[in-house]
């Protein structure tokens, strides 16, 4: 497990909390005979920025996952992920015509136009960027 005193690889708020207990509820109607574990979130590259969040249901944790229980949430953080997820609030936005997640990432220098890549700096470049 990676860990950095005083940070979390990945915090929720109450909506995010809320969003993937219904969704972790929901998975498991779909398919009893292999339980969710919880919602993993990921990156990939792809899109204008350069990387794109990913989001699955977990029924396996992989080796060098990060796991956080928050709110009587999981969020599974894909091993590949960890350093660019670093100190991230994930969120829950809903309006009259969407709902989607949102990561606040310090991490995260910029995003393309249309919202949907962003370009990360892994959390140990940025900390040999600051002087």
């Amino acid at each position: 497990m990676f860990s950095i005193p005083g940070l979390k690889v990945v915090s929720l708020t109450d909506a995010a909390a809320t969003r993937i207990r219904a969704i972790m509820a929901q998975s498991g109607r779909d398919d009893p005979d292999a339980p969710a574990l919880g919602l993993r979130v990921g990156v990939k590259k792809g899109g204008c920025a350069g990387m794109e969040y990913t989001f699955e249901v977990a029924r396996a944790v992989e080796k060098g996952d990060e796991v956080v229980t928050e709110k009587d949430a999981t969020v599974i953080v894909d091993a590949k992920a960890v350093l660019f997820l670093l100190g991230t609030e994930l969120d829950f936005k809903s309006d009259r015509f969407s709902s989607t997640f949102v990561f606040n990432n310090p991490n995260q220098v910029s995003a393309c136009g249309c919202g949907e890549s962003v370009e990360i700096k892994p959390r140990a470049e940025n900390a040999l960027a600051t002087p």
